[in-house]
């Protein structure tokens, strides 16, 4: 045996965790994989397919077939590297493209038929959030910083202050979808070019003031056209430290119209795959450099996906961003916090008595209950009849951070058809949640909600919940429902609701 065979031999053996993050983007899907060491996270593997799916968006937001199966062949080449992941150690992402498109359900249902694991398709803000994260805890430069992403199909732009992002914002411009709109003719234009560059200074004036009020010390731009456009900076200059700047880019602009031809651009020698979006790519980066007037941009290989390893990673001491959101809503429309701490304990009551054969994944369903009994009440701000509507409403229309869309109308659902008749059609439209699973949060959310209708404390005394499929027996202690003619007649109404989504309430 040589020594170093004998070195390898004698290591200890070292388990480390290993968590796993995929990011469905509009031009490429990534895969990074890492393993957690003392609390740091290190990268280990990466995966990067080019799928272009936001060219397979039609006007009618309807994702052609061939886009599709780019995609569902882009996630069976990244099987491999996801076997023997624990679906708590894996997390998938969607962005622009499946969050347009009015058929992403067919591709994320082909998808778990692939990966064993579910698809999160989440909003422009969330997107966002995540991109910050991620690179907040991957760059060390102190004070106020501007991070810009330019994706396939949106751009994120997010001012933060150290692990803190102040405001996010996903706007409707890609180098994919701009591709689409300026540069589909095959000579390349400065007139193409300056259409572009206006386009996105058009859409940048909704948020161009806010930004510039708040100001930042360093502008960071992350994603795969920034880097391109970086490198090809640092190449020119034959140096590996020069910033983006403005005058770089607008020389960039001019090799490109000199170029003419997609196929003659400079970009084809360092990132062949980026040839067809690159002259949008660089467009938009010029539209936010002239709009906020960026001096200097440096680059962070960080974004998207190592944001959401880092949320997964609880030992790095985040704060949890859903609670973070969940406070802020109550305390905008001032809900009670009193009667919401009634529903609370009493739905934790019964998800405690709820076996897990008909509450399956009973702590993330506790999860998602608590946050709707905090806000099933925010739309008594608006109108105190038929609240729980416009409490849904609210829920609906706003930007959640810390949740995906899923989640967020799900969240909305409940909150909707917490109290009064449920529209059964509505529960089956979800790809994350079971019927069965959504049912069983309806009935405790709407009992805890009922038996709480006199906001008092100690009202009820105690409850004996037993769910069995489609069967929910409840009694209460000292025979005191034979004592209340209301909450019978409640209960006994109930009973009727209920029965509309197949589910029997005996009560006793």
């Amino acid at each position: 045996m040589s020594k170093p065979e004998r070195v390898v031999n004698d290591l200890p053996a070292t388990e480390y965790e290993h968590l796993a993050a995929l990011d469905l983007g509009s031009n490429s899907f990534h895969l990074v994989v890492t393993r957690i060491v003392n609390g740091s996270v290190q990268i280990v593997h990466r995966v990067k397919q080019r799928v272009a799916l936001a060219q397979g968006l039609d006007e009618d937001f309807q994702l052609s077939p061939e886009a599709i199966q780019r995609g569902l062949d882009a996630l069976d080449i990244m099987r491999e590297s996801l076997q023997g992941f624990s679906p708590e150690k894996v997390r998938i992402v969607a962005t622009y493209t499946l969050r347009k498109a009015r058929n992403s359900h067919e591709f994320i249902h082909r998808a778990r038929n692939i990966l064993p694991y579910p698809v999160e398709i989440i909003s422009g803000m969330e997107e966002a959030r995540l991109i910050y994260s991620g690179v907040s805890h991957t760059s060390f430069d102190e004070g106020r910083r501007l991070i810009v992403d330019i994706g396939g199909g949106s751009t994120e732009l997010v001012i933060g202050d150290g692990f803190e992002p102040l405001v996010c914002r996903s706007l409707e411009m890609g180098c994919v979808s701009f591709t689409k709109r300026f540069f589909t003719k095959k000579k390349i234009s400065k007139k193409q070019f300056k259409r572009a560059i206006t386009a996105t200074q058009q859409t940048l004036t909704l948020i161009t003031n806010r930004y510039t009020k708040l100001g930042w010390q360093t502008a960071i731009g992350t994603s795969g056209t920034i880097k391109t456009i970086i490198q090809l900076i640092r190449d020119k200059e034959s140096s590996d430290y020069t910033p983006i700047t403005l005058c770089a880019l607008e020389a960039l602009m001019e090799d490109a119209i000199n170029a003419e031809t997609i196929e003659a651009l400079p970009v084809a020698t360092i990132a062949a795959d980026r040839s067809s979006v690159f002259c949008a790519g660089l467009a938009i980066l010029i539209g936010v450099f002239k709009s906020f007037d960026i001096k200097q941009m440096d680059f962070s290989s960080s974004a998207l996906r190592e944001g959401v390893i880092f949320e997964m990673q609880e030992s790095i001491g985040k704060v949890d961003t859903r609670e973070r959101t969940s406070q802020s809503l109550a305390k905008l429309y001032h809900v009670d916090s009193e009667q919401a701490r009634r529903v609370l304990q009493t739905c934790h009551d019964l998800v405690a008595q709820s076996p897990y054969k008909w509450l399956k994944k009973k702590q993330l369903l506790k999860n998602i209950l608590g946050w709707a009994c905090l806000l099933h009440e925010v739309g008594i701000h608006i109108n105190s009849r038929g609240f729980q509507r416009h409490s849904a409403y609210i829920i609906e229309h706003t930007e959640l951070a810390g949740f995906n869309l899923e989640e967020q109308r799900l969240l909305a659902l409940l909150v909707r058809f917490s109290r009064k008749k449920i529209r059964p059609e509505l529960i089956n439209d979800f790809d994350q949640f079971s019927k069965a699973q959504i049912q069983a949060m309806l009935v405790i959310l709407r009992l805890s909600v009922l038996l709480n209708v006199k906001r008092q404390d100690d009202i009820h005394p105690q409850i004996f919940f037993t769910p069995n499929k489609k069967q929910i027996d409840v009694t209460f202690g000292d025979n005191w429902l034979a004592g209340k003619p209301i909450f019978s007649a409640d209960l006994a109404a109930e009973q009727k609701y209920l029965k509309a989504i197949g589910i029997e309430l005996t009560l006793g």
